[in-house]
């Protein structure tokens, strides 16, 4: 089992099984909300719990992230209908026991870095 929080701790969320996978996003909405990419778990939605005050902010037609309203900590990327939802690997108390396993959107990553890990790399489409 997984748990993680929000900076300050008022979120909290637990996941009951595996990961379904996990990983890096590069695309311009991820990295302007976090700073950089953002690494993710991705978690089967009647599999994960979650405990405090989550607001949304619908950041396209496709998908909304969930913040904490008191740190501001960046935790959740929900897609309409999907039956997953991605988390924020660096959310995770503790070890997480993961690798990256791919960096997608990468045709739209910033152009101060390079994505040199070897991890497989897809380019996306559309952000």
């Amino acid at each position: 089992m997984l748990s993680g929080s929000c900076l300050c701790g008022a979120v909290r969320w637990k996941a009951k099984n595996k990961p379904l996978g996990n990983s890096a996003c590069h695309c311009g909405q991820c990295r302007k909300q976090s700073g950089h990419y953002w690494a993710s778990l991705t978690i089967a939605t009647d599999d994960f719990d979650c405990e405090g005050e989550v607001r949304w902010y619908e950041a396209s037609p496709v998908a909304r992230r969930g913040f904490c309203p008191t740190c501001g900590s960046y935790l959740f990327w929900l897609g309409h209908g999907d039956a997953d939802i991605g988390v924020s690997l660096g959310s995770v108390d503790g070890p997480t026991g993961q690798r990256l396993e791919r960096h997608v959107f990468t045709a739209f990553k910033g152009d101060y870095y390079d994505i040199a890990d070897g991890v497989r790399q897809e380019e996306g489409e559309d952000e």
